[in-house]
């Protein structure tokens, strides 16, 4: 079996990669910005770091839109970080258009909610370790109990226009969505390959996947 990493150029891939390869130590695991590997693929991993506007455009200059949205046509694909973000309609981070895979937009922590349960300010970005509430079940929280802590880093969370679509959420200053799920779709907003055990569980269950 072959897994895609897709490098458009945003973040730390080969942690990813690494990850994936220490669940899954006798698949082939390609970090690959070419389209026909990434076809190719049975499983494909979507993920980012950095800013929103700034992924969509490197995504797009290396010709990585088309392969992307062929993966998530129809094969196990995993979203992370802004690979979740991307999968949306919009996001207010420079108003930047996504690849309306689902319905939503991308909002930034509101300023005025930033304020701990003891009054304390929250530091916008989010960085750091909080529990993930699952909101409904999925094999990819197969072994995770619910509450588990993850590792977050970012500014900005989607707002699904279907709750449907949540599959987990956070609370940082407000509730916001930690994970989505859809049909052969996952995405997250933590850093699975940053969140020690139970990231590897949820990656290991990501290549036994077969939606």
């Amino acid at each position: 079996m072959s897994i895609a990493v897709v490098d458009y150029g945003m973040g730390n891939l080969r942690s990813v990669a690494k990850a994936i390869e220490h669940v899954a130590p006798r698949e082939r695991v390609h970090v690959t910005f070419d389209a026909a590997t990434i076809d190719a693929a049975d499983r494909v991993v979507f993920p980012g770091q950095g800013a929103m506007p700034d992924c969509m455009r490197e995504m797009d200059a290396r010709g990585l839109r088309g392969p992307v949205l062929r993966a998530a046509a129809g094969k196990p694909f995993l979203g992370v970080c802004i690979g979740l973000q991307m999968l949306f309609e919009s996001s207010e981070e420079g108003n930047v258009a996504g690849l309306a895979l689902m319905a939503g937009t991308v909002r930034r922590f509101p300023e005025e909610a930033m304020a701990g349960p003891d009054g304390a300010r929250l530091k916008v970005p989010h960085m750091g370790w909080n529990r993930v509430q699952q909101l409904r079940p999925h094999p990819l929280w197969r072994g995770v109990d619910d509450g588990t802590r993850f590792y977050f880093v970012h500014s900005y969370f989607v707002d699904p226009a279907d709750p449907a679509l949540r599959a987990a959420q956070t609370v940082y200053g407000v509730p916001f969505t930690a994970a989505v799920a859809r049909d052969n779709i996952f995405a997250v907003q933590f850093h699975p390959e940053k969140s020690q055990t139970a990231g590897l569980a949820l990656l290991s269950n990501f290549v036994s996947w077969n939606p």
